[in-house]
């Protein structure tokens, strides 16, 4: 021990600072350079989330293969701490130039190669390695600077780290993701990574350089820092690029909300397309077979008061509204940004005949989970137009808890209708909806609908992604009393433009026949759904 202290102080003498000025600027960069490991770590949960769906699987994904990884750094740092200045300084700029470019690089693999699963376990890969690397190097140079036991160098390293991670888990979705956007912000933070990084090798460990060596973290960093500044100045060119290899060469609007990336295309109400996170959710080529399927069985009864969760478009509120004797419609939709574009977008506002613009209706721009637990009213309809269950933000808005307050909220003749997923492709999705419908209180009757014409479905969440899943749209209508009466057209009501009395019959005899008993409810504590294949 008397040796190591020794060579610690002869080690300290030929550094450029004090011992403890050397101590804390190590800490800074082992705070800095937490921060940014954890950015990129989150950054890659959320875009993987947005590219591919399933937040839960993505994020299990990413994080187990990062921590596997770190695991593998920590492994290779040992050939490095004999060269640890120069060790630490390379592994930083890589981390930069890889974590930096990784949101730039899967966005690229989604818009072109329409895959990004592999990119996106290669990125959790190659940042877990470098970042697992960092502290056996950084617990070299600690030691290296000021004499001190193992026990509190480790101490001061990972108190650092930690407090590092707090920041950078905090900077991510409340600065730099709004702020900036996931591609900007990557790069940003890619670029301070490697400033971090090679500023603290340069400059207090610049005596254990080489010239050779010093010139060339010189050249890599400022090359680092040079691609990053470049792709940042080139990134609003790549996305519009990306957005057209996504989308078509018609986008109109696409926005960044703070819930999702919302996204028009089409140059009017009869080319319209609406995505909500890269999915396509509205066609103006179908969509009113859907919403008519959706809204006008539901619509057979008392229908004074009706509550429309999600439907920010206005479509939904469009077929509701064509009923005169409705005298209440409220729609909760968590977007507000969406209900903005419904509002005030020329061919969106005209696809649903203006109906923001109907005194009758009122938005609520709020989580429907929370609000329905906090309101009071009571409901002759319910209208469920809900992304998919498979995306797992919405699960909870599909669990038999949720049914249960919906229950309380119906008035007792009161109709509750929930698209449910298309029923041939995806039966367990379906009848797990249907199971958890019940649970919650709920007698139910399934129908389903023919859910194309010229080949397009709505969107994938209401119809999947191939012709074979596109082949119809499933649905739930449910009651809180006895048996639900099958589903119908109200006497007297608006005639469909596409959907009639004798498609029901048959698509809720059709429904009853594909019948999968035995299935448990989905509930909050134990979700049942995932991102079908």
């Amino acid at each position: 021990m008397i040796d190591q202290q020794m060579a610690l102080r002869g080690g300290a003498a030929r550094l450029p600072v004090r011992p403890r000025t050397g101590r804390f600027l190590v800490l800074a960069a082992v705070f800095i350079c937490a921060a940014c490991g954890l950015v990129y770590e989150l950054e890659l949960v959320a875009l993987a989330s947005y590219l591919i769906g399933d937040s839960v699987t993505q994020a299990s994904v990413v994080l187990s293969v990062m921590v596997f990884a770190m695991g593998i750094g920590s492994l290779l740092a040992k050939r490095l701490c004999c060269h640890a200045a120069v060790g630490f300084g390379m592994v930083e700029a890589a981390l930069a130039l890889i974590g930096g470019s990784s949101a730039l690089v899967l966005y690229a693999s989604f818009a072109w190669l329409g895959e990004s699963q592999y990119a996106l376990v290669g990125f959790s890969l190659a940042i877990g390695v470098l970042i697992g690397a960092e502290i056996p190097l950084l617990m070299t140079l600690i030691q290296r600077v000021d004499r001190q036991d193992a026990g509190g160098a480790v101490a001061d390293l990972f108190a650092a780290d930690y407090v590092g991670a707090l920041v950078g888990g905090l900077a991510f979705p409340f600065l730099l993701l709004p702020m900036l956007g996931q591609l900007t912000g990557a790069l940003l933070t890619g670029a301070i990574n490697a400033a971090a990084g090679g500023a603290l090798v340069l400059w207090v460990f610049r005596r254990d350089l080489s010239s050779r060596s010093r010139w060339l973290l010189i050249l890599v960093n400022v090359a680092v820092i040079m691609v990053l500044a470049t792709a940042t100045v080139l990134v609003d060119d790549f996305e519009r690029a990306a957005r057209r290899a996504v989308y078509g060469d018609q986008v109109r609007v696409a926005v960044q909300t703070g819930v999702q990336e919302v996204v028009l295309t089409g140059a009017d109400r009869d080319s319209l397309g609406l995505y909500l996170d890269g999915r396509l959710r509205v066609s103006a080529r179908d969509e009113y077979r859907y919403h008519e399927a959706l809204v006008h069985p539901a619509m057979n009864g008392p229908r004074a008061r009706v509550l429309i969760l999600g439907g920010g478009d206005g479509l939904a509120a469009r077929e509701v509204l064509r009923y005169e004797d409705v005298r209440a419609v409220t729609v909760v939709e968590l977007d507000p940004a969406v209900t903005r574009l419904a509002r005030t977008d020329p061919a969106l506002s005209e696809l649903n005949d203006h109906a923001f613009r109907d005194p009758r209706l009122t938005v609520v721009d709020a989580d429907a989970f929370p609000w329905l637990r906090a309101d009071r009213g009571r409901y002759d309809v319910v209208i469920s137009d809900l992304p998919d269950p498979g995306i797992t933000a919405s699960t909870k808005l599909y669990s038999a808890e949720f049914y249960g307050l919906v229950a309380e909220a119906l008035a007792p003749d009161g109709r509750l209708v929930v698209h449910a997923g298309p029923l041939g492709s995806r039966p367990q999705t379906f009848w797990t909806v249907e199971a958890s419908m019940r649970a919650g209180g709920l007698a139910t009757r399934p129908y389903r609908v023919t859910g194309r014409y010229a080949g397009l479905a709505a969107s994938p969440d209401r119809g999947g992604g191939d012709a074979r899943e596109r082949e119809d749209w499933g649905f739930l209508l449910a009651g809180p009393g006895g048996p639900v009466p099958g589903p119908s057209l109200a006497v007297g009501g608006p005639e469909p433009r596409s959907l009639g009395g004798r498609e029901l019959r048959e698509g809720a005899r059709a429904a009853g026949e594909a019948r999968l008993p035995g299935l448990a409810p989905s509930t909050l504590i134990h979700p049942r759904y995932r991102e079908d294949a």
